[in-house]
């Protein structure tokens, strides 16, 4: 059933050369879409980036750039029926005192006017017959942690804009969702401990079985996890479903 679960559909995903984005494309090319896949230019360049069947360079901080890849790659895949913002930034830790306001500014530009964007210049190419948007948020969006002002003010706009998008394109035929991973094992997310641990944090290793261990499954959610949501939520099993978000964190918030 998964193999021909998007049959005939055309997706587009932003930050999809690596990490989340480029599983949630892979896992949307397994179930039959075709899949234009967006990143930032330096991303796709990048050795072992993942291309799609169509990669363009798109920078989500320059909204007529987003507006020109999503119609390109809407021409070029003959129109366009699911659309993922994955394209983010998780910022470093910062005590509230120690806020970097040009790191707010780039970071807010990614994660919240990026998402905005994207779901914006996309409404012209679904409209028409409707379809699904997804947004990625993180456990983030409703909770938080020390040391991540940033990143969780810049999740919680991801909900707005999901909500409210929600309400606004229903009418369309258009549902617009929200995935909220915890903890996952990404390249980035590895990068990021060892820098913490660098600081004085504990190990990577020690770090995320910490994560592992605070969950119900004994585990943290993987890639394949939150794409196999993606997937369900792109899909007609989530017909009903708009203005939801769905936490993929192996349990992690009660």
């Amino acid at each position: 059933m998964t193999a021909a679960l998007l049959h005939g559909r055309r997706a587009l995903v932003t930050g999809a050369a690596r990490g989340l984005g480029a599983a949630i494309g892979r896992a949307f090319c397994d179930a039959g879409a075709e899949v234009a896949a967006l990143d930032h230019p330096s991303a796709l360049a990048a050795p072992g980036a993942w291309q799609g069947a169509l990669a363009l360079a798109c920078d989500v901080t320059d909204p007529a750039g987003v507006e020109q890849a999503i119609t390109e790659a809407a021409d070029s895949l003959g129109g366009l029926d699911i659309v993922v913002a994955n394209a983010g930034l998780v910022p470093p830790w910062r005590q509230t005192e120690e806020l970097d306001f040009a790191e707010w500014d780039a970071v807010m530009a990614v994660n919240v006017r990026g998402v905005a964007a994207t779901v914006a210049h996309a409404v012209p190419h679904l409209k028409t017959r409707g379809g699904a948007i997804i947004l990625m948020a993180s456990i983030n969006a409703m909770v938080s942690h020390p040391r991540q002002m940033l990143y969780t003010a810049s999740k919680h706009a991801v909900l707005g804009i999901m909500r409210a998008a929600a309400l606004d394109l229903g009418r369309y035929g258009i549902r617009v969702n929200a995935l909220a991973p915890g903890p996952v094992a990404t390249e980035a997310l590895i990068g990021r401990l060892h820098q913490r641990a660098s600081e004085g944090g504990p190990p990577p290793d020690e770090a995320l079985s910490a994560f592992a261990a605070q969950t119900p499954l004994g585990r943290m959610a993987s890639e394949d996890d939150v794409a196999r949501a993606a997937l369900f939520l792109a899909s007609e099993l989530a017909s009903g479903l708009t203005g939801r978000v769905l936490p993929v964190d192996a349990g992690l918030i009660p």
